[in-house]
C-alpha cells in the first residue's frame, strides 16, 4: 500500500505540476490511500484562500479527487492503534533530537499501522519513524 502525503496530492493541483511526479502517480498499481490528516490539510489550505476563481477551481478539483478516495474507503483514520504508534514515533524522534510536527507524526503512525509506504517530497521529516519512504520527485 502507498499512502500519498499532502505534497504529492497537492502537486496535481498546481498550474504546472512536475511532470515526473504526475508520471510516477500514473504508474501506481498498488493500493493507494491518503490519511484523514492529509484530507484536513488539503481542505484547510483551500479554505484559507481568498474567494475567487482559483479557490473555486481548487475546491472543485479536490472534491472530485476526494470522491474517489471516499468511495473506495481509502481515507485512513487516526485511531487508537495509530495513537500508540504516534507516541512511539514522537518519543524516538525527540530522543534523536529530531522534532516532528503533530501532523507528520500522525501520518507516519497511520502508515505504520497499515504497513504502508509513504510517498512524500519531505523525506527528512519522516526519518526515524519506521516508515518506508518514496520521493516521487526523485523516483
Amino acid at each position: 500500500m502507498i499512502i500519498l502525503d499532502t505534497n504529492v496530492i497537492s502537486e496535481g493541483f498546481r498550474s504546472r505540476p512536475e511532470p515526473s511526479v504526475i508520471a510516477w502517480m500514473e504508474t501506481l498499481v498498488d493500493e493507494v490511500s491518503i490519511t484523514a490528516i492529509t484530507l484536513a490539510e488539503l481542505l484547510a489550505g483551500v479554505r484559507r484562500l481568498p474567494e475567487g476563481a482559483r479557490k473555486a477551481a481548487l475546491t472543485a478539483g479536490i472534491d472530485t479527487a476526494l470522491d474517489d478516495y471516499r468511495q473506495s474507503a481509502a481515507i485512513l483514520a487516526f485511531d487508537d492503534r495509530a495513537a500508540e504508534r504516534y507516541a512511539d514515533i514522537l518519543t524516538i524522534r525527540e530522543r534523536a533530537g529530531l522534532p516532528i510536527s503533530s501532523a507528520d507524526a500522525q501520518i507516519a503512525a497511520i502508515c505504520r499501522v497499515h504497513g504502508a509506504t509513504l510517498a512524500t517530497r519531505n523525506t527528512k521529516d519522516f526519518e526515524k519513524t519506521g516508515v518506508a519512504l518514496v520521493n516521487p520527485w526523485s523516483a
